[in-house]
């Protein structure tokens, strides 16, 4: 029985869909070995049934019991951070070997050196790229099968509250379209948020309805999506959705679209990076205007319809 390969990326969706590269390059480089994945749910399952990993080990975070307890012997990979914390977890499993970022205080000595100012894709592909392996930005395309419905699908919440535009700027955003005759769709865990903008601008509200599959299904359905910087703004990016990303305060030099730059506005008024964890709206975020949007959603939806010459 080959010795499965244990990989750590317990986060987020946005976090999870930058690691399908280093998770295709992991396939490569250890190729015939099962690949588990210990992730939180229902992303890890979700990418499980897209075939890109073998198996799953819930895993909420750094706080539980060390996910490669049960696997004997195995590789673990840390696809989740620099360390310490992570590299502990995964060392307390005592892997053959872990493929991870140098850090002195979990005694991890590697060639790898994490990179501050380096894109979320990169970084991870590197580390593969050390070990041997070969990934790139393009491994980042997913298949979602989905009928066209062309509608513009608006994700206007954010996990913190440093990446939340203002809901009265979206609302005139959703208005603005809907007066050009487009079918809006509002999407997210947000309830009270999305029942608002719905009520306001007769939107359809899809808010706390969908799972993740529906979601992705319906992102790869849309038109454009209109988005904060935050889990399915990745998704467009994965599934070659059209979109207009409103960033800050991380520039989208390190968490940005990775690829096809013609299909993806991205908005970003920032110098230095910002705080994600502030209680208020980031200043750079605040500076994206209502016009601004209106005016890149609306080209997008022109360049998604526009026929091409011959």
């Amino acid at each position: 029985m080959p010795r499965p390969v244990l990989v750590l990326r317990a986060l987020g969706l946005g976090d999870a869909l930058t690691a399908v590269p280093a998770l295709r390059g992991l396939r490569r480089l250890y190729a015939g070995r099962p690949l588990l994945l210990a992730g939180r749910q229902p992303v890890s399952s979700w990418l499980w049934g897209l075939g890109l990993v073998d198996e799953v080990v819930p895993t909420d975070g750094l706080s539980g019991p060390p996910p490669g307890r049960s696997l004997g012997r195995h590789t673990a990979v840390n696809l989740h951070g620099r360390g310490p914390e992570s590299h502990l977890l995964l060392q307390a499993s005592t892997p053959d070997h872990l493929l991870a970022f140098d850090c002195a205080a979990a005694g991890h000595h590697s060639p790898s050196r994490w990179g501050l100012d380096e894109h979320e894709v990169d970084r991870w592909c590197r580390l593969v790229g050390d070990a041997g392996g070969s990934c790139s930005r393009e491994d980042l395309r997913l298949s979602v099968q989905a009928a066209p419905d062309e509608a513009v699908v608006v994700h206007p919440g954010a996990a913190s509250v440093a990446r939340q535009w203002p809901p009265h700027r979206w609302t005139k955003v959703i208005r603005g379209l809907r007066e050009d005759g487009q079918h809006v769709v509002l999407t997210g865990s947000e309830v009270e948020l999305c029942g608002l903008l719905a009520r306001e601008t007769g939107a359809e509200d899809l808010a706390g309805r969908l799972s993740l599959e529906e979601l992705a299904g319906r992102v790869a359905a849309a038109a454009v999506l209109l988005s904060g910087d935050t889990g399915v703004a990745h998704l467009a990016t994965a599934v070659g959705t059209r979109s207009v990303t409103l960033f800050g305060p991380t520039p989208p030099l390190w968490w940005g679209p990775a690829i096809d730059p013609d299909r993806h506005t991205v908005m970003y008024h920032g110098g230095s990076p910002g705080d994600p964890h502030a209680d208020q709206p980031d200043p750079a975020l605040l500076r994206i205007t209502v016009p601004e949007v209106l005016r890149a959603a609306r080209d997008q939806v022109l360049r998604g319809t526009r026929q091409p010459s011959t």
